[in-house]
């Protein structure tokens, strides 16, 4: 069952109950202004793009492709440097072939993590990545995922600094397509 409220212009969930579980939303943005308020930043401004971006049509058919990952969990492999909290633009590859036993995370977002540190492939899908390849349904899934830690503050190092390193990566990795797997 679902609660909500709704008004001229939004609809709001304040609760979901299945069973005797109940769940109410996780209030994000809050949370996060009010993390980066503790670590002494000024209130963020979220990032609005000027125009949507351009529409890309895949250049052959999925099951012939080579897709490159990037995940924001701040995903790692255990023996891997963390992620620091304050604003860092790194990327960690990791091997398709990494047991998923060995997938760490650290993350400015803390809380989001428990049921990931239980089971990874639910925000760094390796396992799932991996039987999409062996079942055809993708060409290949290239050698290394990539994995950030999303929530960086200063949109300038994302532009200058994050998303050029991702773009090359890909390129070195020849892929032709990427999945984006967001905390």
């Amino acid at each position: 069952m679902f609660t909500f409220r709704q008004d001229s212009r939004h609809v709001t969930v304040d609760a979901i109950a299945i069973g005797n579980f109940e769940m109410t939303p996780i209030r994000y943005i809050d949370m996060i202004r009010e993390r980066y308020s503790r670590l002494g930043y000024p209130v963020y401004q979220w990032y609005r793009a000027e125009e949507p971006p351009a529409w890309t049509p895949l250049k052959k058919p999925l099951s012939e492709s080579r897709v490159g990952v990037l995940c924001t969990a701040g995903s790692y492999v255990k023996g891997q440097v963390a992620y620091y909290y304050k604003d860092d633009t790194s990327i960690r590859s990791i091997p398709k072939n990494t047991p998923v036993s060995e997938i760490r995370f650290s993350h400015l977002t803390e809380q989001y993590l428990p049921a990931a540190r239980k089971d990874p492939n639910c925000v760094f899908p390796i396992e799932p990545l991996a039987r999409l390849e062996a079942e055809g349904v993708v060409g290949e899934i290239a050698d290394d995922l990539l994995s950030c830690m999303g929530a960086v503050y200063s949109q300038r190092r994302t532009r200058e600094e994050l998303i050029p390193n991702v773009v090359e990566r890909f390129e070195a990795q020849g892929v032709d397509l990427a999945f984006l797997i967001p905390l």
